[in-house]
């Protein structure tokens, strides 16, 4: 799936909404328990009153790691039932992997080959090497972390040297590694004034923004100061969908709140005249 592929699955479904799967077996409705795999029944029944809203789904590979081969036969269900029954959605794993050119080499045919995800996020603190094994797979994506959102952010990323900030250079010499359409940057929603930044250096690049609804990000303001001429965004919500009830009736309300979020969505596509 290219750049041109994403922004008209975007126009049609009037959304850029990604919807992050992290489900903690801890926190999915009690009555699943009595299912053969719980966490793949609990994500099942979200794909099915949200897929019609969402562009993206993203499951946060640490959701399912802990769980051992039991989390890992999970996600595998997961991601074949997305891709069989709405094969135009994009799935990405939130991996979060960086190592040397031979281990990075493996992680994306895993990624890439054995489970036939469209995309990966990527920590890129150890360079080119690191990243480019991603970049050999024509239709699939780098998701490099460029800024993030949480407190530890402020240790390294804002570091000024040379005039530019860790975050301003990891945008600069990555753009030589890869392009719009096979790599986009990470930027957390709760820092969504500094967008404004990242436009300056990435204005063309899709951004996956983390930290809308229980993190307290504002889709206003992300919309506000990260659009750009062929809506370049991507918008993560979890917890504050998937986990919005505990009912037996979850996957509705699950369903209620990514309208209520797409319809926000469209709103700001129309103002910027993008549908």
């Amino acid at each position: 799936m290219d750049h041109s592929r994403l922004f008209k699955n975007i126009v049609e479904k009037r959304s850029f909404l990604c919807i992050g799967l992290d489900s903690e077996i801890e926190k999915i409705p009690p009555f699943l328990m009595k299912k053969e795999d719980p966490v793949f029944e609990f994500n099942k029944r979200i794909i099915d009153s949200t897929h019609k809203f969402a562009v993206a789904y993203k499951p946060n590979l640490a959701f399912y790691e802990c769980n051992g081969i039991t989390g890992w036969q999970s996600l595998e269900s997961t991601l074949k039932y997305i891709k069989n029954n709405h094969p135009g959605i994009f799935v990405i794993a939130d991996a979060k992997r960086g190592d040397i050119g031979n281990t990075s080499k493996m992680y994306a045919k895993a990624f890439f080959e054995k489970m036939n995800f469209d995309a990966i996020t990527v920590a890129p603190y150890m360079g080119e090497d690191s990243v480019t094994p991603f970049l050999a797979y024509h239709g699939k994506w780098v998701i490099l972390l460029a800024l993030t959102s949480n407190k530890g952010a402020d240790d390294f990323q804002y570091h000024e040297e040379d005039g530019f900030r860790l975050f301003e250079r990891v945008l600069k010499v990555s753009q030589k590694w890869g392009t719009m359409d096979n790599m986009m940057y990470v930027v957390g929603a709760t820092r969504a004034e500094m967008l404004k930044e990242v436009r300056k250096i990435a204005p063309e690049h899709f951004l996956l923004i983390p930290g809308v609804g229980a993190q307290g990000g504002s889709l206003a303001d992300v919309a506000k100061f990260g659009l750009n001429s062929k809506c370049g965004l991507l918008v993560n919500s979890s917890r504050g969908i998937i986990f919005a009830d505990n009912s037996e009736e979850f996957d509705k309300v699950a369903g209620e709140k990514a309208r209520e979020m797409q319809l926000e969505m469209e709103l700001y596509l129309s103002e910027r005249k993008l549908i």
